[in-house]
């Protein structure tokens, strides 16, 4: 049948997955397909989804029809132009997205845990297969992050970038700012709200921005970096003291995914846990369960990326952006520059990272306590930037601010200073960001 000369084309696309965003993703597919029609020259037409072994509970924006189980047999149709995975996971999201791409379909996914964990296998199965591999909603919801790094910066040289990238931790973290609440009451608040999960280890542990950070790291310093190359501590030990010390230096407390290049440009590390920042530092503003990404590069210097960072509707909307551009490029014939990691820099260890520490120490009120603990940091070649005394007696505390070292040299003075005799405790230990404090 010839079709009319002035009729657009259509596309068939797959979606796998019909939870918060995969029913986003086919309301707006359905809803907006004129729209969408015009900004791609050719019509999306939805020509399957796949669900679980039970049918979802959500009313569908498509034709119950085309709901099914069996996932595997919907990628290996061959006539599919665009496949969403948005199962999450790793299996079988990660058999289903290769055989999508063996089978000629180009994928947008937002599986951050698959990417951070194998990425170097599926874009080399995209590559392979001249398709499109598309994920901005892996990062930061419907912050437009993952672009900006792969091709607005691709010319400049990042030299670090810092991000707030997991709503649940940083809602906790802000309610404990601004209630005075610990960490219990916090989660609780949040999970009644709907912001944590009612199992909250994947965000709490740091599990979920840590993949985060893999793939931010990966663009940022075109060389691969898996989750296990990242550091990771999560908040659950984040205490209420610490917030309200963290406030008496002008800092507020949030979980960052932290992913640096050394001076020379020869070697990279990822790490993520909970940090103090100066309340002046842009990252320091970010609210409840919002996200935020800043960037420092040579040329285009300081750059931030603010936004919400999860939910069906504004990580449907990171999702449909790059079935926009997949499709586009599908029209075109033409896919998408493939994933560089050519630089290949060594990874550094938590050890080798150069940080500073906030150091609270019970100690006892007598003569000679600060010159032994000032020596354990000279020992280890640490310098101090401040330190101040609270309180008198049995409640003495000092708290010691140092200034940048490598976390091992930093390590090592904590230990020395738990060995004193005049240490009682070391309560509290927390990395710093920001200088001037």
């Amino acid at each position: 049948m010839t079709s009319h000369p002035h009729e657009p084309r259509t596309l068939r696309v797959a979606l796998l997955g019909h939870g918060a965003v995969g029913s986003e993703v086919a309301r707006l597919l359905t809803r907006d397909a004129d729209e969408l029609a015009q900004r791609i020259g050719a019509r999306l037409e939805l020509v399957g989804v796949a669900v679980g072994s039970d049918r979802p509970d959500r009313q569908t924006a498509f034709d119950p029809a085309l709901l099914t189980t069996d996932a595997a047999a919907l990628v290996r149709r061959g006539d599919l132009d665009v496949v969403i995975e948005l199962i999450g996971g790793i299996e079988p999201a990660r058999s289903l997205v290769l055989a999508a791409l063996e089978h000629g379909a180009s994928v947008v996914t937002g599986n951050k845990a698959l990417l951070a964990e194998d990425g170097s296998t599926l874009f080399a199965a995209a590559e392979d297969a001249e398709r499109d591999l598309s994920y901005e909603a892996a990062v930061a919801g419907a912050i437009p992050i993952i672009r900006p790094l792969r091709e607005s910066l691709t010319g400049d040289h990042v030299r670090r970038v810092l991000g707030i990238v997991n709503g649940t931790t940083n809602f906790i973290l802000d309610a404990m700012t601004t209630t005075g609440q610990g960490f219990d009451e916090a989660l609780a608040e949040a999970q009644r709200l709907g912001f944590a999960e009612a199992d909250p280890t994947a965000d709490v542990e740091g599990f979920d921005a840590a993949a985060k950070a893999a793939i931010l790291a990966s663009l940022a310093f075109h060389t691969r970096v898996t989750i296990e190359d990242v550091h990771r501590e999560g908040i659950t030990t984040v205490t209420a003291d610490e917030i309200a010390s963290a406030d008496d230096m002008g800092c507020v407390v949030k979980l960052l995914a932290i992913c640096d290049q050394s001076m020379d440009g020869g070697a990279v590390s990822a790490r993520v846990h909970p940090v103090m920042i100066p309340k002046d530092h842009p990252l320091a503003s970010v609210r409840g369960a919002y996200n935020a990404v800043f960037v420092e590069s040579e040329s285009a210097g300081q750059l931030m990326f603010y936004g919400p960072g999860a939910g069906g509707a504004p990580t449907a909307s990171a999702v449909l952006g790059d079935v926009v551009s997949v499709a586009r490029n599908r029209l075109l014939e033409v896919t998408a520059p493939p994933e560089r990691t050519h630089a290949r820099r060594r990874l550094l260890g938590i050890g080798d990272a150069r940080t500073r520490y906030h150091i609270a120490l019970d100690v006892d009120d007598k003569a000679g306590v600060l010159a032994s603990v000032a020596l354990a940091f000279a020992d280890n070649e640490v310098s101090i930037s401040a330190v101040r005394q609270e309180g008198h007696g049995d409640d003495a505390q000092l708290v010691v601010i140092t200034h940048t070292a490598t976390d091992a040299a930093l390590s090592r003075t904590v230990q020395q200073l738990s060995d004193l005799p005049m240490v009682r405790e070391v309560s509290s230990v927390m990395r710093v960001e920001g200088e001037g404090l």
